[in-house]
């Protein structure tokens, strides 16, 4: 559980502890580790996290498997598998403003975003305990006397390793269907940002889950994830992160034939056609770069405009991002907050040192903002010009506050320089031509793609990216059969069974 001290302001007291939860019980780790957590906002530590190891991870599968295989809630009727959800999702909605300002003391998101973000959550739950009740196996219509169904069945023990960005949103959207299909979990936070996780899975038992359903290890990734992927016991692997390490993961889980679903990098496009009004165009292009201080995959970190609005988009985008308000991010009128880390902050600024080496010109940013608090990981709303589609700035993912504008003649350009990257994740449309929205966003090689809007999700909506993005689907339908088998069942129907070793000269049917 997240517990706090009696007195946090006193000197060397860590205000936070994150524990493990382990088969019903909150503990500390086996080896009585612990790992700072720090606040983006002042780069001061705000607590601690139990550090789990590998010991602590076999029990916590072990823990999960047993729950599977006694079936209290592998076995439980989807009626109840959805009012225990449900009764979740009143006690998480009735907790929301807690959730609202821990969340984002721990990733350092303005307020407002994540007011925005959090209090859609429980959707997920419903929606994933609707469809629980809802989801039909199929009748199969085979050749001869047989009745042909299928069924699904939940697959055992789900790892799902989270990132710091969005903890709540990415959890929630394969935890609420790992659970409604009947599985067990060992969750896995990003270390830098636990703290509404563990509070979350609170909830989640006193909401009824059984002991042993829900299981949660802290720690780092080298001794909490990499040991918990290669599980023999884990039979899903669901992952969001850099594309590196879900490679690493992926081969991880194949040793063990485990299904997995990776959501990796992105270098979303967002490309603005010369009919499309300049202020929607700007204000829209200007969220999708900047929103979560452009920390999320599906960042419009590349934004494309028709060459003859070019020079005008480049102005009033300039006017845009430069009036963006960075500051403290529990203040209500902060509209960009920190990146999450002194690690971040460094690689992102030497990002940018290189891009501009290599010939990008500044529009706007570019540096450290004033009038922020002090020590903490805070960067200017930062564009880019006349940057070349090839160059490492327009290829790799910043994960920051950072975009890149670049020009394109037509559509056929457009496609070239959006589908030019190894990512698939997330692209944006802007065009009042019907046609050539449809004619443009079928021939993008992303698995998401909006029109005339940008990072858009609902619960009923599948998510996930194409190329080096990662595989399988999160949310939808998809989500949800992907955390089960289909076993498929054929009933003879004639009341006979045929003696296929009878010497009777009949024709007999052998499959």
């Amino acid at each position: 559980m997240v517990t706090r001290t009696p007195s946090p302001s006193a000197p060397g007291t860590a205000p936070y502890h994150a524990q493990l939860f382990i088969d019903g019980v909150w503990r500390n780790a086996a080896g009585g580790a612990t790992l700072p957590v720090i606040n983006p906002t002042t780069g001061q530590p705000i607590g601690t996290l139990a550090a789990a190891n590998a010991e602590d991870v076999n029990d916590a599968v072990e823990a999960a498997a047993r729950a599977f295989e006694h079936g209290a809630w592998r076995e439980a009727s989807v009626h109840e598998r959805a009012r225990v959800l449900n009764r979740f999702a009143d006690l998480f909605e009735a907790d929301l403003e807690a959730f609202f300002r821990l969340e984002t003391l721990n990733n350092g998101r303005p307020i407002v975003e994540t007011r925005a973000q959090i209090s859609r959550l429980g959707q997920f739950y419903r929606y994933f305990a609707a469809l629980a009740l809802t989801r039909r196996s199929d009748v199969i219509p085979v050749e001869g006397p047989y009745l042909n169904y299928t069924q699904r069945v939940p697959l055992g023990v789900a790892a799902l390793v989270s990132s710091f960005n969005h903890p709540l949103m990415i959890l929630s959207k394969s935890l609420a269907p790992a659970l409604a299909t009947g599985n067990s979990v060992v969750i896995k936070p990003s270390e830098q940002t636990p703290y509404t996780s563990v509070r979350l899975v609170e909830l989640l038992a006193a909401a009824g889950v059984p002991a042993g359903v829900i299981n949660l290890v802290n720690g780092s990734g080298a001794e909490v994830a990499a040991p918990l992927v290669a599980h023999r016991g884990v039979r899903k692997v669901v992952f969001t992160g850099g594309s590196e390490i879900g490679r690493t993961i992926g081969a991880s889980a194949a040793q063990n034939f485990a299904a997995v679903t990776l959501e990796l990098g992105g270098k979303g496009a967002a490309i603005v056609f010369e009919d499309m009004e300049l202020e929607r165009a700007v204000d829209g292009t200007a969220f999708a770069a900047f929103i979560a201080a452009g920390q999320t995959c599906i960042c419009g970190s590349r934004i494309l405009v028709q060459r003859s609005r070019y020079r005008e988009f480049l102005e009033a985008f300039r006017q845009k991002a430069a009036g963006i308000r960075v500051g403290d991010p529990s203040d209500a009128r902060t509209q960009l907050g920190p990146v999450i880390s002194q690690r971040s902050h460094e690689r992102i600024l030497a990002m940018l040192e290189r891009a501009q080496r290599d010939g990008a010109q500044l529009l706007t940013g570019g540096g450290i903002p004033a009038n922020v608090p002090d020590g903490g990981f805070f960067l200017e709303p930062t564009v880019l010009y006349d940057v070349d589609p090839r160059s490492e700035i327009a290829q790799d993912e910043v994960f920051g506050p950072v975009t890149v504008v670049i020009p394109f003649e037509d559509e056929a350009d457009a496609l070239r320089i959006a589908n030019g990257t190894r990512f698939g994740l997330g692209a944006s449309v802007w065009t009042n031509d019907v046609a050539r929205a449809h004619r443009v966003a079928s021939k993008l090689l992303f698995g998401m793609v909006w029109i005339n809007d940008h990072h858009r999700l609902d619960p009923a909506s599948p998510w996930g990216g194409f190329k080096e993005s990662g595989v399988g689907r999160e949310t939808g339908i998809e989500s949800f059969d992907h955390f089960t088998e289909q076993r498929v069942v054929t009933v003879n129907t004639t009341g006979r069974t045929v003696d296929w070793y009878a010497a009777d000269g009949t024709a007999k049917r052998l499959n």
